[in-house]
């Protein structure tokens, strides 16, 4: 009697085409942790980029403001600098070509974590100019103000004074007012440092007065 023999088909078996589709499953969770890795540091590097990149702007900013500042007794006795927490206020010159030169009040704020910048309308008044003056250090200033930078933590500003950084709460005058005490001596520079979030380090700028 003559036996037929066994016909094996082709193709897989349930459990190889489970263990093939389990170890797809580990491959594609793998890459997609992957790539979620890699879109979550791009994210956060444009971030500090952009961050970087505006903290620029604001210093270049606050350095042109140091550079044209009005601390040559042009302001009989007036003040022209002042800084507390997470506020500074100067006089700054304005030159426009063909123009008289114009004085202006402007002041850098950190509100609700956001820098922003004021600046008066300029003026060649210093009766005005005081009241400018008053309104910027009251926060009474109703200038537009431009925003600079968000997310920034706080500001502290210090003047070079005698060989050391000095707070400069009390209001520096270019020629004393009569009956105040002397100044204890000339600021030639200026640091500004910003505590800016998801930076590890606070951001700090030196400036020099009146671009000496």
């Amino acid at each position: 009697m003559r036996r037929r023999g066994i016909r094996h088909t082709g193709g897989f078996t349930l459990v190889e085409l489970l263990v093939a589709i389990s170890i797809l499953a580990i491959v594609a969770v793998l890459g997609w942790r992957g790539l979620d890795g890699i879109m979550r540091a791009r994210i956060s590097l444009t971030e500090q980029m952009e961050t970087t990149r505006g903290m620029q702007l604001a210093f270049a900013q606050m350095q042109n403001d140091c550079e044209n500042l009005a601390a040559d007794g042009i302001l009989n006795g007036r003040p022209y600098l002042q800084a507390e927490n997470d506020s500074l206020t100067m006089v700054r010159k304005n030159f426009v070509e063909n123009e008289p030169m114009l004085l202006q009040v402007v002041s850098y704020r950190v509100r609700d974590g956001v820098l922003i910048r004021r600046e008066s309308a300029g003026t060649r008044d210093l009766i005005q100019l005081d009241v400018m003056w008053k309104a910027a250090t009251s926060n009474a200033d109703s200038a537009v103000p431009v925003t600079l930078q968000s997310g920034v933590g706080g500001m502290q500003v210090q003047g070079w004074t005698n060989g050391e950084w000095q707070s400069l709460r009390a209001p520096l005058a270019s020629v004393q007012f009569p009956g105040q005490a002397p100044q204890p001596g000339n600021t030639d520079g200026l640091q500004v440092v910003l505590l800016v979030g998801g930076q590890g380090t606070p951001m700090v700028k030196t400036f020099l007065m009146g671009g000496t």
